[in-house]
């Protein structure tokens, strides 16, 4: 069990929810079962999914902002869910290194989506860190 496969547990959770319209516990609980993530492990994906619901406006408008020509509603679903849980731990979750929540969003978008997507995520999370840490936009 890991952090990673809870955080995959959320996003899976989190696309069910944006694109199929399905309630979050029923979700986030057959997909632990299924995956075998348990106990804290649970706990934490469980953490992750209500607290991005509870944040969504807050984090969707924190993507929005570094969104480039794009609308936050046009991109794919999959896209949406990672940056969504991603921006959720770089801005509420200060004991996460924004280098940590970073690197987990890249790989699930790897995983769930492409390399070139990934980039482009990475644009996005980067200034929403740099945000976070105070530092502003680069220039």
């Amino acid at each position: 069990m890991s952090r990673r496969l809870a955080r995959e547990i959320a996003f899976q959770t989190l696309f069910q929810r944006d694109l199929g319209k399905n309630e979050t516990e029923p979700a986030l609980s057959a997909l632990a079962a299924e995956s075998g993530l348990s106990g804290e492990y649970v706990d934490f994906a469980r953490a992750l999914v209500d607290g991005t619901v509870r944040e969504q406006e807050t984090v969707d408008r924190a993507i929005s902002r570094y969104l480039q020509r794009w609308e936050l509603n046009r991109l794919a679903a999959v896209d949406r869910a990672i940056l969504r849980l991603a921006a959720y731990e770089l801005l509420f979750s200060p004991a996460v290194p924004a280098a940590v929540a970073i690197n987990e969003a890249l790989e699930l978008c790897k995983r769930y989506h492409s390399e070139e997507s990934a980039k482009f995520l990475n644009g996005v999370l980067d200034k929403i860190a740099r945000e976070r840490s105070g530092s502003g936009e680069e220039s």
